[in-house]
C-alpha cells in the first residue's frame, strides 16, 4: 500500500516536497499520523547542515480535489470508548505536536500550499509552516466542535500567534469554513494566488527560497521564534551571536564579494 504521505525531491534536491496523497479526502488516521512522523524524521535529517546535498527548503502539497477533509473520526471513536481514553488521547496529542514542532524547528524555510478545502489536522500542519500559500478558491476550518473537541495539534496557539487571540477564538468557536481571502486579511494566510497555475506557482515560490541564503534564513527563523516566544528584547539579546555567525558562512562571504564585484542580486548561494 502506498504511504499516505511521502517526500519527493525537486530538481537538484534543494527542495523537499512533502505530498499528502490519499484522495479523495486525504483523511488523517493512525497510519497517516505514523507516516507524518516518519516524514518529519526524514526532514530533520535531510535539512541538517551536515547532510550531503541537504534540502534547503520544504514544500507541503496535496493530491486530489481537496487538501484534506480532516481526521478520520473513527480514530476518536476508538479512543473515546476505551477505558483509558484520557491517557490515550494525551499520548496522541504529544505525538502530533511533535510533528508540528519538528516542522517549525527545521533550519530551512517551510511552505504549505493549499489548493482547496483544508480542515483540522492539515490546517494545523499548515500553521506550523513558515509560509502559507492559498489558491483563491481554497478554504480553511478548524471544525473540531462538531465532535466536542478543541483543535489539539497546536492550532489554537498558532492561530493566536498569527491572527491574535480574538480571531483564534472566533474561528474555533464557530467551526466555520473561512475563505483564503479572509484569512489573508487576518494574517493567517501569507499570500493568495490564482487558482490557475497554483501548483506550479507555489513550487516556484518554494524554489526561490531553496536557492536563497540558507544560513541567513535559519538565523531569521531563530530570531522570529525567539521574539514570539520570549519577547523582542530576548531576540535582541540573541541577535549579535546569531547574526555574527553568518560571517563564517561561505554564502555570506561569496555574496559580499559578488555584491562588491558584480553588483547586487547576482550571488549564487550554496547553503553553506
Amino acid at each position: 500500500m502506498t504511504s499516505p504521505v511521502r517526500i519527493e525531491y525537486d530538481s537538484d534536491g534543494a527542495l523537499a516536497v512533502v505530498i499528502l496523497d490519499r484522495p479523495p479526502l486525504n483523511l488523517f488516521d493512525d497510519a497517516g499520523f505514523t507516516a507524518w512522523e516518519q516524514v518529519a524524521d526524514e526532514l530533520v535529517t535531510v535539512t541538517d547542515p551536515a547532510h550531503p546535498g541537504r534540502a534547503r527548503a520544504v514544500l507541503v502539497e496535496a493530491r486530489g480535489k481537496i487538501v484534506s477533509g480532516g481526521v478520520d473520526v473513527a480514530l476518536f471513536g476508538a479512543i473515546a470508548q476505551s477505558p483509558d481514553a484520557v491517557e490515550r488521547a494525551a499520548a496522541l496529542w504529544l505525538r502530533l505536536l511533535r510533528i508540528v514542532q519538528a516542522l517549525e524547528d527545521l533550519p530551512v524555510p517551510t511552505v504549505f500550499a493549499a489548493h482547496g478545502l483544508t480542515l483540522t489536522a492539515a490546517f494545523e500542519i499548515a500553521l506550523g509552516c513558515d509560509i502559507l500559500l492559498a489558491a483563491e478558491s481554497a478554504s480553511f476550518g478548524l471544525v473540531e466542535i462538531v465532535v466536542g473537541l478543541t483543535p489539539s495539534m497546536g492550532g489554537p496557539q498558532r492561530l493566536a500567534e498569527r491572527a491574535g487571540p480574538a480571531r483564534a477564538r472566533e474561528l474555533i468557536y464557530t467551526g466555520e469554513r473561512y475563505a483564503a481571502a479572509t484569512l489573508e486579511r487576518w494574517n493567517v494566510v501569507n499570500r493568495v494566488l490564482s487558482d490557475e497555475g497554483f501548483a506550479e506557482a507555489a513550487r516556484e515560490y518554494a524554489r526561490r527560497l531553496a536557492v536563497g541564503p540558507t544560513c541567513a534564513h535559519a538565523a531569521t527563523k531563530r530570531l522570529v521564534a525567539t521574539a514570539v516566544r520570549d519577547g523582542v528584547r530576548a531576540a535582541d539579546d540573541a541577535l549579535p551571536a546569531v547574526s555574527a555567525a553568518l560571517f563564517a558562512s561561505d554564502d555570506l562571504r561569496a555574496a559580499v564579494a559578488s555584491f562588491l564585484g558584480d553588483g547586487p542580486g547576482k550571488a549564487t548561494y550554496r547553503g553553506l
